[in-house]
Formats: structure tokens, C-alpha cells, sequence
């Protein structure tokens, strides 16, 4: 809840311009002193008072006096506004108020406001624990948030011999000092030289009886010299054993507050801000739809043209006749709202000023009311805001226009969406996709394409109506929103209307026209989703485009091929869930060249369900890491993966081993390497049965922290490979670097032997390279027997394909390799 300040004095200028500066806080105003005291009296809430020089001197003195007897107000903070050669001559007074010179800065009075606030919540905290006999000593000394210092003695305490008994972390840590220096050294060798004699008085009336409680401002030495100031607040300590000199000392750090001080007061010194300066006018008038003023402020004629004395008493012409007429209602309601409800007025809108100017203006202001009640006035300050409302209008403008074009964006274009939903009528989207744009600006510029784009632009507008509205959603993408059409011919005669009027920019710059159609069939259809659908039509139909032009309606086919990804995910959540009806493993042997045996058996996961039928790898991984399921699908491939292994030792393959493709979402999680650990203890497996595979894009962003993994992987007896090397910018640098055991070549690289001249095939030249960096080489997608030949000749050390089998289902594998072994002699393929 905001703090309550309480404004003394008439001075309508001064006032206002303070309500204006103060406005994140509830303020009271008072007329004088005696209105004041009332106020107080009845709300108990106050939190600060200023008070302004209108109200005489020694009025003042008693009424803070008055105050400060008062048991709840007596630390209440006062800030009286003075002029510069005011001199106070109340010693006790000056020690309890605030003073802000005039003319002063609003933005300085707003730090000096806060910082006295802040020193209100400290007074707070130590009246509360003063008050809370139930709290032990020690736990006000451990949970206070200030620093707190008990002081225990039978005998009256003098300056030279003032030693602490207790003290609390927050009092070691604002002093810089441990608790044991702090209890051996008195307080006076760690205090300024210039604080001793003010904290001594300050002691002997306490001990003394003449008061209970004392406050003063002091600074403390730290052993490196610097100094800090706090706010100490020491009062009597009735610890009912007899010690009659024991108090407590309260302090907080207010180095900080302490620096605003001096900029305040340096700053105060250097700024003359007076009302006439105001950016904007100050007022009083009476409460009648013209707004009869009484008071107006030098600040009407920068704001308005006109000067004070043409709006008093109507002279020239009312307030209202300023405001511009569509407002006036709305205003004059706001003000009985006010009124009524004894609230704040706060409205913007715009006025007429002297020379026909329209111009933006806030207003902030309140009902003065008698003491029976009724309203005797209105007062307030009008701000010129039209440069901020420029730019709030610039901003709203920006949010929905595109820059380049000046047509509506996508943000106003859903805004309308939401609008109409549910609005009877047909609605369609009408999609103009020309991505192809982004070739020009590759090959002529930047500059170039965009001013094709506001060509296009253009012409599209002259297409538009009431009910055919165009947005541009992208750089190269525009959107026709139509209403009430009759039906689709209709909206088939629009796309050929869009065709002919772009076909004489577009054709000539190779650009083709791709327009997509969506007819919005249900009418809270949400936003996303038809925007998704028309984009979606629209790519069909720029990939379908015969001599550069094509539209295509969006249909049950296309909202199958979006819904696939999404039905694929469901499955994937399904099967990491641990439903393993929809997805199984097939193996597919990998040879050693030169023994014949079977060296590894690939893990490659299939999905089959009723709905999809059969997913193919390249559909569902994306989908997988995507969604992070890769995790818990993972797990689940090397856990079927192990078993199928320890069926093959059991078959009589123990030296067989098992390889399993891994993604960097996977190997990059803190957890992978430990659970694949404990998978393999669960399983009886050795780590050096295990290979890993990790693809191109797996180590390319990532190369520092997947090194890592690999070298963890290779120090627990495992083996990486690198799968499909030459598909992508793989480099044997890279994989030097990397240090894994093995390289897959990729089949596309095989493939080659089949019809390359001998001598053009660099097949033989990665094996050989790949051998100097201590990797063994298995080529993949080995599928007729020349290629075989070539990689034995090249000694290749591995190889996998068709030529020798396709995947194989689980019990398929065992027995290939009960066969294969059986044929196969100790020798090479």
C-alpha cells in the first residue's frame, strides 16, 4: 500500500506542483494547521508531512510540537518548505524537520520524499521490537534486519569508558568489524572525532532520565578508514536485573541516503524551478461545466496561447471551449465521478489552442470541499503531453503497420480476427507468398528487393475494398482478409485479379505468385491455426505454380500432412511412457573385412502404429528432439538394445557388439553418461561392447562439450564413431581433433564406386587418412560386390549394406548370425 503524505498550507500553486511531483503516493491536503491536526486525528495513517511557507512561523513550531506529543506520531517526519534566507531558531526543532530550499527540483524533492520514507520504516522496525516483550534478547538480535548493539552496565557510562555487551551480524557487518573487537574496544575509538561530543550529551540526558530515547545521525570508522554513516536510535533497556545505565542502539546504514543529501542540497543550490516554469498550467475553478476559473498559473499561454487573464471569469472564452468538443462530455462525466466518489481526477484528451492547433494535454486534479460537505472548487494542473502522445500514437502505429510497406501488420491483423469471431457471413484468408524475393536481395541488395516489395504493395491496394482488406504478415508475404463474399468463385476471381496485377512486376524478375486460400469454416477458429493453414496453402501452391502462378485451397489432404507431426508426437509421448508396442529395433550386421565375423549389430528404432502406419526415421527424430523425447526414447532403444545383445552372447556372438545412434540433446544432459552406466551394470554388458554413434550436426555447435563426452565415453572402455561422414562439412581436422575410434562413411560416398572411374574415386584416400589418425573406417550402403572388392583392396576395415543384409528383425539377427558364422571361415570377406 502506498505511503500517506499529508500537504499543510493554501499556496494552490505550490501545492499542485508538489501533488504532481508525488503522484505514486496518496496525498491529503490541508488548508492551515487546525484542519491538519484534524486530519490526523481522524486517519492515524500519516506518514510524512510538508508543510509550506504560507503557514506563519510560530503557528508552525506549536503545531509540530503538537504532533510530536501525539504517542503514535512522536518520530513523524516533517519537511517545511522555506525560502533561502530563512534561518531556524528553534535548536530542537532544526534537529526534527527536514528543509527544502525554494526554488527547488521536483525530481530532487521526489529522492528527498523517498529517503525520509525509508527512514520512517526504520523507525517503525525498532518501535516494534521496543514493544515486543516477548521476543528474547537474542532473537531480536538474530532476526532484526538492523544492526542492533546492547549496552549493559550498573554504573553511569561516560564517553571514555562506553563498551558494547552484545551485538548482532548486521552491527558487525555495517561497522567492518568482528564481534570480539567490537566488545573489547569501546564504541568512542571507532567513532568520528567530530560525532563524540553531540553522542556524549546525547548519553547523559539518557542517563539522566530527561529523555527516554535519543536519535542523532553519526559516522563509524572502518579499520580501512572509510567511513559510514548511520542513523542511531539508543533508548532505555529494561532487562529487569537491576542494570539502570543498560540500553539498546539501533542502527542503520545511510551512506547512500547521506550521498543523496549532498546532491540534493548541491543541486537545490544550483536549480531555480518555480511554478512559472511548471510545464504546464496550475488552476482553480469552479465546479460548472465551463469551468469558470478563478486561478490560472503563467503556464497557460505556453500550454493553451492564450494568457490568464482571457480565461478568468470567462473573460475571453471558457475552459470547456478549449477542449475539443467530442471530449467535453466524457470529461465533465469523469469529473461528476470524481466528485462523487471523492477520488482524483486524471483523464487525458486533446484542446484547440490559440491558433487552431490541436494539441494533447493531461489533466490531474481534485474537488475541494467545505466543512459541509459541498464542493467549493476544482483544482488541478494541465500538462502539455503532446510529445509523448506523438510518440505513443508513432508507437501504436509502428505496432500495426509494417515499416516498409505502411500496410496493416499481422498484430492488427489478428486483433480483427479476434474481433469477428462468431460475426455471421463468410470469412476467408486469402495468402500472397512471393518468397522468392529473398533470391533478389542475395544477388542485387537489399534496397533492390524492398523496392520491388512496396511496388507489389501498391498494386495490391488498389485490389482492396471494405470487405477485402490487405496486411503484409511478412517481408515477402501478403494477406487479403475478405468478408461477405458469395462463394469460392468469388474468391478464385480474386486470386486472378491478385495474378494480373502482379504478373507485369513479378514474372520479369522470375519472382513466382504462390497464393493460398483458407475459408474460414468455423468461426472461433483460433488465430494461429489459420494463419498456419493459409501459409501452408500458400507453399503448395508456390511449389505446384505453372508459368509462375498458382493458388491452392486449403483441404482435408493438407490439414493431414500439418496434423502428421503432431500425431507422430503424440506417439512418441505414448512410447516414452514406456509403451513399447508401437516401436521395436531391427539390427543390421556390420562385417569385419578381414575376419568375416560380425564385428556390431546397428540398433535402428522403427515405428508402426495403426493410425500412421509406418514412420520413417527421418519423420519422427526431428519430432523427437524437438520435443525432448529423444530422452526417455533413448534409454528405452539402449535398454531393448543390451537384451538383444545378451540373447546374441547366448547365441554364441560374445564378441559381437552393439551400436546405437545417439543425438547431442542426449549426450550433452549431465545424466546421460551415469544412467547409461548403471544400464550397462543392470545388463551385464562390458562398456567395450558398446559403440556410440554421433552424427555431423551432433558436434558442429557443440565441439567443446561433446569432446568432453567423448573422452568420458572412451575412458569407461566405449567406442565413438563418427556416422555419416561426407554428408555435410565434416573435415578429418575436425575428427582428429574429436579423437574417436571410428569413422562411417556415408553410402552416398560409397554409391560412387559403382560407376566412377577407379582412379576418381577418393573412397580409398579417407580410409587411408582416416587410418594415419587411428580410426577404423566401416563404410555404409556397401550394396553390390564392386563396391566390396574396392573397399578390400583399399583395406576398408568394415562394412555394412544390402550386399551383406538389410535390418533384420530381433530373432531375424540371431539367426543371420548363427548362419553367418557357420559359412563364414576365419578369414576376410
Amino acid at each position: 500500500m502506498p505511503d500517506t503524505i499529508l500537504l499543510v498550507g493554501n499556496t494552490t500553486a505550490d501545492r499542485l506542483t508538489i501533488q504532481y511531483a508525488l503522484s505514486d503516493y496518496v496525498i491529503l491536503t490541508a488548508h492551515n494547521t487546525r484542519e491538519a491536526l484534524n486530519k490526523i486525528q481522524e486517519r492515524h495513517d500519516i506518514d510524512l508531512l510538508i508543510l509550506h511557507p504560507t503557514v506563519p512561523a510560530e503557528e508552525e513550531r506549536q503545531f509540530i510540537y503538537t504532533v510530536r506529543h501525539m504517542e503514535e506520531y512522536k518520530h513523524l517526519r516533517f519537511i517545511i518548505i522555506v525560502d533561502e534566507d530563512y534561518k531556524e531558531e528553534d535548536p530542537c526543532l532544526k534537529k526534527s524537520v527536514e528543509y527544502v530550499i525554494r526554488p527547488y527540483c521536483l525530481e530532487n524533492l521526489k529522492l528527498r520524499v523517498r529517503m525520509l520514507l525509508q527512514l520512517q520504516e526504520i523507525q517503525r522496525n525498532f518501535d516494534h521490537l521496543m514493544k515486543t516483550h516477548d521476543m528474547t534478547l537474542e532473537a531480536i538480535l538474530n532476526q532484526a534486519p538492523v544492526g542492533i548493539a546492547i549496552v549493559k552496565s550498573d554504573v553511569p557510562i561516560t564517553v571514555d569508558r562506553y563498551y558494547l555487551s552484545m551485538v548482532n551480524p548486521v552491527y558487525e557487518k555495517i561497522t567492518g568489524r568482528s564481534r570480539g573487537e567490537l566488545l573489547k574496544n569501546t564504541i568512542t575509538s571507532i567513532t568520528h572525532p567530530e560525532d563524540v561530543v553531540q553522542e556524549g550529551l546525547h548519553l547523559e540526558q539518557l542517563q539522566s532520565g530527561l529523555v527516554d530515547s535519543y536519535t542523532m545521525e553519526k559516522r563509524y570508522i572502518k579499520p580501512d578508514g572509510s567511513i559510514v554513516w548511520v542513523q542511531l536510535v539508543t533508548a532505555r533497556l529494561d532487562l529487569n536485573n537491576h542494570s539502570d545505565y543498560s540500553h539498546i542502539c539501533i542502527v542503520q546504514d545511510i551512506t547512500k541516503q547521506k550521498a543523496f543529501e549532498a546532491e540534493l542540497y548541491e543541486s537545490e543550490r544550483s536549480k531555480s524551478v518555480l511554478l512559472k516554469n511548471l510545464p504546464g498550467m496550475a488552476y482553480r475553478c469552479l465546479f460548472v461545466p465551463e469551468y469558470t476559473m478563478t486561478f490560472v498559473s503563467e503556464g497557460v499561454y505556453d500550454v493553451t496561447g492564450y494568457k490568464s487573464e482571457n480565461l478568468i471569469n470567462n473573460k475571453d472564452l471558457s475552459f470547456s471551449d478549449l477542449i475539443v468538443p467530442e471530449y467535453r462530455v466524457r470529461i465533465w462525466n469523469e469529473w461528476l465521478k470524481a466528485i462523487k466518489n471523492k477520488t482524483p481526477f486524471k483523464q487525458e484528451y486533446e484542446i484547440i489552442t490559440k491558433n487552431g492547433e490541436r494539441k494533447w494535454v493531461w489533466e490531474m486534479g481534485q474537488g475541494i470541499f467545505g466543512q459541509d460537505g459541498k464542493v467549493e472548487a476544482l483544482e488541478g494542473i494541465v500538462v502539455d503531453i503532446s510529445d509523448r502522445k506523438e510518440q505513443e500514437l508513432r508507437v501504436q502505429y509502428l505496432i500495426e503497420h509494417d515499416n516498409v510497406t505502411g500496410l496493416y501488420n499481422r498484430n492488427r491483423l489478428e486483433e480483427l480476427l479476434t474481433a469477428d469471431k462468431g460475426r455471421s457471413g463468410k470469412r476467408a484468408l486469402v495468402k500472397i507468398n512471393l518468397s522468392k524475393i529473398h533470391l533478389l536481395t542475395i544477388t542485387y541488395g537489399y534496397n533492390y528487393s524492398t523496392e520491388l516489395t512496396q511496388k507489389v504493395a501498391k498494386a495490391l491496394s488498389s485490389l482492396c475494398s471494405e470487405e477485402c482488406m490487405l496486411f503484409s504478415t511478412h517481408s515477402s508475404r501478403f494477406l487479403f482478409y475478405v468478408k461477405d463474399y458469395r462463394g469460392k468463385q468469388d474468391l478464385m476471381n480474386l486470386c486472378d485479379r491478385i495474378f494480373k496485377t502482379l504478373s507485369p512486376i513479378l514474372l520479369i524478375e522470375g519472382v513466382d505468385i504462390g497464393v493460398g486460400i483458407l475459408e474460414i469454416v468455423d468461426p472461433y477458429q483460433d488465430n494461429d491455426s489459420a494463419l498456419k493453414n493459409v501459409l501452408f496453402a500458400s507453399e503448395e501452391a508456390l511449389n505446384r505454380s505453372n508459368q509462375g502462378y498458382s493458388y491452392a485451397f486449403f483441404d482435408e489432404d493438407m490439414e493431414m500432412t500439418l496434423i502428421r507431426p503432431e500425431a507422430i508426437k503424440d506417439v512418441l509421448d505414448v512410447i516414452a511412457q514406456g509403451d513399447e508396442e508401437r516401436f521395436f529395433l531391427v539390427y543390421q550386421p556390420i562385417i569385419d573385412v578381414k575376419t568375416g565375423r560380425i564385428a556390431f549389430f546397428e540398433a535402428l528404432m522403427r515405428i508402426f502404429c495403426p493410425e500412421l502406419g509406418t514412420v520413417s526415421p527421418n519423420e519422427f527424430i526431428p519430432v523427437a528432439e524437438e520435443t525432448k523425447l529423444i530422452v526417455p526414447i533413448g534409454k528405452l532403444i539402449f535398454t531393448k538394445a543390451f537384451h538383444f545383445l545378451n540373447k546374441i552372447n547366448e547365441a554364441g556372438g560374445d564378441l559381437t557388439g552393439i551400436t546405437v545412434n545417439v543425438s547431442a540433446i542426449q549426450l550433452l544432459r549431465d545424466e546421460f553418461i551415469p544412467s547409461l552406466i548403471e544400464l550397462l551394470e543392470q545388463t551385464s554388458i562390458p562398456p567395450s561392447r558398446l559403440m556410440i554413434e554421433i552424427t555431423e550436426s551432433t558436434y558442429m555447435d557443440n565441439y567443446r562439450e561433446i569432446n568432453k563426452k567423448i573422452k568420458a565415453l572412451k575412458s569407461l572402455g566405449m567406442k565413438v564413431a563418427v556416422d555419416d561422414f561426407g554428408t555435410g562439412y565434416s573435415s578429418l581436422i575436425r575428427v582428429r581433433e574429436l579423437q574417436v575410434d571410428c569413422l562411417k562413411i556415408d553410402k552416398s560416398i560409397i554409391h560412387k564406386i559403382s560407376y566412377l572411374d577407379p582412379k576418381k574415386v577418393i573412397t580409398g584416400d579417407i580410409v587411408s587418412m582416416t587410418h594415419k589418425l587411428d580410426c577404423f573406417v566401416v563404410a555404409e550402403g556397401v550394396e553390390v560386390e564392386k563396391q566390396k572388392q574396392y573397399l578390400y583392396e583399399n583395406h576398408c576395415d568394415m562394412i555394412q549394406g544390402y550386399l551383406i543384409s538389410k535390418p533384420l528383425y530381433e530373432q531375424e539377427a540371431i539367426e543371420f548370425m548363427k548362419n553367418w558364422h557357420r559359412q563364414q571361415p576365419e578369414c576376410s570377406v
